[in-house]
């Protein structure tokens, strides 16, 4: 039988979450009819169909499908997996080379000619879709109106037209967020600093745009994007915009923003919605002015420093841990700053948190590096590990097998009182009664057949020399994080099994904690992709299959563990 894995995405959070659910309803359907036997879901919500690099579902597609778990591919359209040239010929490449086809509802078995042809066609919808979006944009701006979101400061102006649909773009001030605008304004031009402002505010309570806590790139932004507050020049009657435009990261999917040339801005004056007078502006110009002088006289000595010293500055390590590292007071992040440490990025730029603990970069590499080898990586863990992992997995075996041959004897059951109602009629008996029995009996009946074809098959059990590949793939991770020609692919495999590390002050002066966090399970996986490496290319992966990997999270053993370091 056919083994297929079904694929769905919706891309806007303005979309109902069902959409998901809906498309795999239809796809399997499709798959019952043509007896297919879905083995696995992979799904994306509220996330662009313009990129799938960022999208953890349709990876982990690619992943098994390469693992060899499933032979068919089955979506509800193209447009589903992505509507980027680039990116639907790639799919497309990695799964032919797998042996995979890939079928859609509306299109059938996907080839090279809807490749090429289907994903010119969605390409062309998104640039399109983009310009009559930005067309229509401008049209409002030209007549004054906000061209999209809302500006601390301002309230949205709830009208309708003569035939009730909503006016969009219409602001007025308001009155209280106005006060606010005005003392920062006053604060920043006195010589107060942006992280000083911040802090207060945030002690006073004082909400920030979108009720979320004031910090100092809120305030100081970017002076030539317009970004940040004392630079937004709405707060002196002129409505700019087009002055940014936003492109895709082909390397990493992530919108990145690039400044239009001035002839290209769109300029209104809106004098109804000034609350900062010129006087106060010009005197914040001033102030960025000296601020950028400073600056500028900083980064040519640092600049001096680097020629100086290029060789040192060319071997100094990436940070491992950048991105992982979080509060253990507010939960927020910790971020590198000065002098090479981590320290809580809420405390320095928001005055929210009051954990003033910070760590050295190299004391903190050197402490999860130590766990991570001799805690959370030791080869007893790994053990307990995939012993928790071959008892879920015969307990769920089990599980299947008992509900399987149930379902099996009921059938069997059902359909005999089928037969028996039939050879009743046949026989010239006929009851009312007998017309709603055999209705409910054709009813459980294709619910237990539906039961049996979703009933996944048993999962291999862990290659015996898992636990072997285990130490030995932790030895050389330790040992090629060393190694600096090795050491860019090392962190990434290091950062596979790392969740997050959590820092909190101790009792003493200077003293923190740190507490690593790791899910087993990825760990455990990260074993098995090294041991089906060791495996005839004949030979089936063993692992989960896709359908089952909730089920074994849910599992005992399988919680993520955390270790003091």
């Amino acid at each position: 039988m056919t083994r297929v894995a079904l694929y769905a995405r919706y891309s806007d959070e303005k979309q109902r979450s069902a959409s998901i659910e809906d498309q795999f309803r239809i796809s399997r359907e499709q798959a019952k009819r043509e007896g297919w036997k879905v083995v696995g879901t992979y799904k994306d919500a509220a996330i662009s169909g313009s990129s799938m690099i960022l999208r953890p579902g349709i990876q982990m597609l690619l992943q098994d499908a390469q693992a060899g778990q499933f032979d068919m591919v089955l979506a509800e359209a193209l447009d589903r997996i992505s509507r980027d040239q680039a990116d639907v010929a790639t799919f497309f490449k990695h799964l032919k080379f797998a042996g995979v086809p890939i079928v859609t509802l509306a299109e059938g078995e996907i080839s090279e000619l809807h490749v090429g042809l289907k994903g010119t066609m969605n390409a062309l919808f998104l640039k399109d879709l983009a310009a009559k979006t930005h067309r229509g944009i401008r049209g409002r701006v030209e007549d004054g109106k906000s061209g999209g979101g809302l500006c601390y400061g301002y309230n949205v102006v709830k009208q309708l037209d003569a035939r009730g649909d909503p006016i969009r773009g219409d602001r007025e001030i308001n009155e209280a967020e106005a006060i606010i605008v005005r003392r920062v304004f006053r604060d920043f031009a006195a010589g107060v600093g942006p992280r000083t402002i911040a802090r207060t505010l945030n002690e006073e309570g004082v909400p920030g745009p979108g009720g979320k806590p004031w910090g100092d790139t809120t305030i100081r932004g970017h002076v030539k994007r317009g970004t940040g507050l004392v630079n937004n020049e709405l707060y002196i009657g002129r409505l700019i915009w087009n002055r940014l435009r936003y492109i895709k990261d082909p390397s990493t999917g992530k919108r990145v923003s690039r400044l239009n040339p001035e002839s290209e801005w769109i300029v209104k004056d809106v004098p109804e919605l000034r609350i900062v007078d010129e006087d106060l502006w010009q005197a914040v110009r001033e102030r960025q002015g000296v601020i950028a002088e400073k600056f500028a006289n900083v980064t040519e000595a640092v600049r001096a420093h680097h020629r100086k010293n290029r060789l040192n500055g060319a071997r100094r390590p990436k940070s491992l841990l950048s991105g992982l590292v979080f509060c253990g007071c507010c939960g927020g992040p910790y971020s590198l700053r000065g002098a090479d440490r981590f320290a809580c990025s809420n405390h320095i730029g928001k005055g929210t948190c009051s954990n003033s603990r910070g760590i050295a970069r190299e004391d903190l590499e050197t402490r999860v590096l130590a766990g991570l080898k001799d805690r959370m990586m030791a080869p007893e863990v790994a053990a307990e590990a995939m012993r928790a992992y071959a008892e879920e997995t015969n307990r769920l075996n089990r599980e299947r097998r008992s509900n399987g041959d149930a379902w099996k004897t009921e059938l069997v059951k059902v359909e005999k009182q089928i037969r028996g109602i039939i050879e009743a009629i046949k026989a010239g008996m006929f009851h009312e009664s007998m017309k709603g029995e055999m209705t409910a009996l054709e009813a459980r009946k294709k619910e237990l057949a539906e039961l049996l074809a979703e009933v996944p098959e048993d999962v291999p059990d862990i290659l015996p020399s898992a636990s072997a590949i285990y130490a030995k793939k932790v030895a050389a991770l330790t040992a090629a994080l060393a190694r600096p020609d090795e050491r860019p692919q090392a962190a990434e495999a290091l950062r596979m099994l790392i969740e997050k590390i959590v820092l909190t002050p101790g009792p003493e002066r200077g003293e923190i904690y740190a507490t690593l966090h790791g899910e087993l399970r990825t760990i455990l996986e990260w074993t098995e992709r090294q041991a089906v490496r060791k495996t005839s290319k004949t030979t089936k992966p063993a692992g989960l299959s896709a359908g089952m990997s909730e089920s074994v999270v849910a599992g005992a053993g399988f919680e993520p563990a955390a270790f003091r370091l």
